[in-house]
């Protein structure tokens, strides 16, 4: 009997160890975001040629629109390209795209990947550029955005990410991802910028020094999280990521259950992978080089994604809660306030996270399906097997002009 209870008590410890460092660490970053990063000052005065490159699987609703609002730009139409990268797209998809003012280079592979998509067109392309922008089949720039990006390559970056933001909230779970985004933007971007540490990349909306990309590129093969692994070599590598918190950048939000489940599968599954393989380099470069910076990113990829964090704090919260209500806190380990305190700390974390638009009757609605968010969020952990090996797509719907 003592020794189950002192795995049962271990079990706790692990727990609170493992989620109470989370709320921490949400907290502190959520609270830096609350304060304005340091700037550089500008170091060139170059007007840079910029790839601007947006690969699409069957994206054949959406992805018109998108080319012909990428080309409104306040940045010289002679100092950007844009480049739709075309895989399994319908004959009358690639003849309403020869009628723009955009290169289209058709793909075509046995398994189709991002990754793959970008490498065949760089190739294509050649190397007559200074920037490469990545964008989703679905995103549209600000008008500024590529004006904005280039400043930023003024100031001495190389890798830069922009601020991605819903472009619809049309359903629960569109206002559920939107403001999950805010969030990230929030304590992973900006907040970890104030601290001095490098922006998270997020898959689009984010641009490289086009030599530096392609290169690094060359050796990336992920089927899924493509852009985790290219932030851990950037980061090993010690460059540093800046955020662009006013470049805006309008990303279309999963707007069904089953969309948001497969998509955070697919999320999760690379997280694991990739903390699998970078853990002990992770270690390594900390203690021997002192690269907090990509450590800090290999700690991120065994983190628990803030829904989950969200929800299973409360729900220990309320098993500790209910232990004392009924006096049997004799039975517990860990006291009771080490989780009310970690369950306030994730609470401030996301009241600070979160915009004051979203703080609406709309979004009270939306928090009535976040249970059954927490819900698929949690069977997801139990359905990672093999979710990195396949190309799951996310289909979009239509885009409409801005």
């Amino acid at each position: 009997m003592d020794v189950i209870k002192i795995l049962i008590h271990g079990l706790e410890f692990l727990l609170i160890g493992y989620f109470g460092f989370a709320s921490i660490y949400v907290f502190i970053f959520s609270f830096a975001g609350l304060f304005k990063a340091k700037k550089r000052n500008e170091i060139f005065h170059k007007q840079r040629k910029f790839a601007v490159l947006i690969p699409g699987y069957k994206e054949d609703s959406v992805i018109v629109e998108v080319a012909k609002q990428a080309l409104k730009q306040s940045y010289s139409e002679d100092f950007f390209e844009v480049i739709i990268i075309a895989d399994s797209f319908q004959e009358e998809t690639l003849a309403e795209l020869q009628k723009l003012a955009v290169k289209v280079i058709e793909v075509s592979f046995e398994k189709s990947t991002k990754s793959k998509a970008l490498n065949q067109a760089m190739k294509v392309i050649g190397d007559g550029y200074d920037v490469a922008l990545i964008l989703d089949a679905d995103n549209i720039m600000e008008d500024h955005f590529i004006e904005k990006v280039n400043n930023a390559f003024n100031q001495g970056y190389k890798v830069v990410q922009g601020h991605r933001i819903a472009k619809n909230t049309n359903t629960s779970f569109a206002i559920l991802d939107a403001i999950s985004e805010e969030i990230n933007n929030h304590i992973f971007r900006k907040g970890h910028r104030v601290l001095g540490l490098s922006s998270a990349l997020i898959g689009s909306g984010m641009a490289f020094d086009y030599y530096f990309f392609k290169n690094t590129m060359a050796n990336v093969n992920a089927v899924g999280g493509f852009d985790k692994e290219l932030e851990l070599k950037l980061l090993k590598n010690r460059t540093k990521i800046e955020y662009l918190n006013n470049a805006l950048v309008l990303d279309e939000k999963v707007q069904k259950s089953e969309v948001f489940s497969n998509q955070r599968k697919r999320w999760l599954s690379a997280q694991f992978i990739y903390f699998g393989r970078y853990f002990v380099p992770g270690l390594k470069e900390l203690f021997t080089k002192g690269n907090i910076d990509f450590f800090d990113k290999v700690y991120q990829m065994v983190s628990p994604p803030r829904v989950l964090l969200l929800g299973l704090v409360v729900v220990i919260s309320f098993v500790y809660f209910a232990i004392n209500f009924f006096s049997l806190a004799n039975l517990s380990g860990v006291p009771a306030i080490f989780w009310y305190a970690s369950l306030l700390l994730t609470i401030l974390a996301f009241f600070f996270a979160i915009p004051k638009k979203f703080y609406s009757s709309k979004t009270l609605r939306a928090v009535l399906t976040l249970p059954k968010a927490f819900l698929l969020m949690f069977l997801s952990l139990f359905k990672l097997k093999g979710a990195n090996k396949k190309f799951i797509h996310t289909q979009h719907g239509t885009v409409k002009s801005q």
